[in-house]
């Protein structure tokens, strides 16, 4: 007849359980500067813009879309107030689109 038990007989050595990580350790670079230059392109509310992008530069990933969605409305903002500015006058003389004979 054998005798079955659970646990280790007498003087017996006791192994450890293997330790195992319940995650796996993960160290992230720390966030660095790509090193893009950005070329000034003379219009100030523009530079500024595109000097918005540095500070995507400090921060990690996950904060990235703030830098990139400010930068955006302000190059958009832009571009919409070059559609508001008044165009230089027409030439004297010059056909306007309402004197075409549509016929």
């Amino acid at each position: 007849m054998s005798d079955s038990h659970a646990g280790p007989e007498e003087g017996e050595a006791v192994r450890p359980e293997p330790q195992v990580p319940d995650e796996p350790s993960y160290d992230p670079a720390a966030p660095a500067p790509l090193g893009v230059e950005r070329t000034p392109t003379g219009d100030s509310e523009v530079d500024a813009s595109l000097a918005r992008l540095g500070d995507a530069d400090h921060l990690a990933t996950d904060g990235h879309i703030e830098v990139y969605e400010d930068v955006h409305r302000g190059l958009r903002d832009a571009l919409t107030a070059l559609d508001a500015r008044p165009g230089p006058p027409a030439p004297v003389g010059a056909p306007s689109s309402s004197s075409y004979d549509r016929s």
